[in-house]
């Protein structure tokens, strides 16, 4: 992923993680490998952790801790309510932002046709 690519996904992946724990919950290990088979394979599994970190803290998933067949226990994260209605404002602020952005897109395809 280009510079910008990682600046923008700074911005969306906590959302993004989110909508990954609203269709079925997972450990952090599996978050990072749905990522990547969404096609966001330069996510680092340390920059999935530190996020999951901060969506616990802000009570957007509740965590329980799941025996592991390897090493210690596994810490499943699921969403929660709060976590629920955040994804919700979070697709709004998206809806709003893609739109916005088409607008553009469109209006300097247009005007760039127009000047040829």
């Amino acid at each position: 992923m280009g510079k910008q690519t990682t600046e923008m996904l700074k911005g969306t992946l906590e959302g993004i993680v989110l909508a990954i724990l609203a269709v079925q919950p997972a450990y952090g290990y599996e978050i990072t490998a749905r990522l990547r088979d969404q096609g966001f394979s330069d996510i680092a599994e340390g920059t999935v952790y530190a996020l999951l970190v901060r969506i616990e803290q802000r009570g957007f998933v509740d965590v329980e801790k799941v025996p592991s067949e390897k090493g210690p226990p596994r810490k499943v994260y699921t969403l929660n309510a709060l976590g629920s209605e955040y994804l919700d404002e979070f697709w709004v602020t998206w809806s709003f932002l893609a739109e916005r952005i088409e607008q553009l897109r469109s209006r300097i395809e247009r005007t760039n046709e127009e000047g040829e």
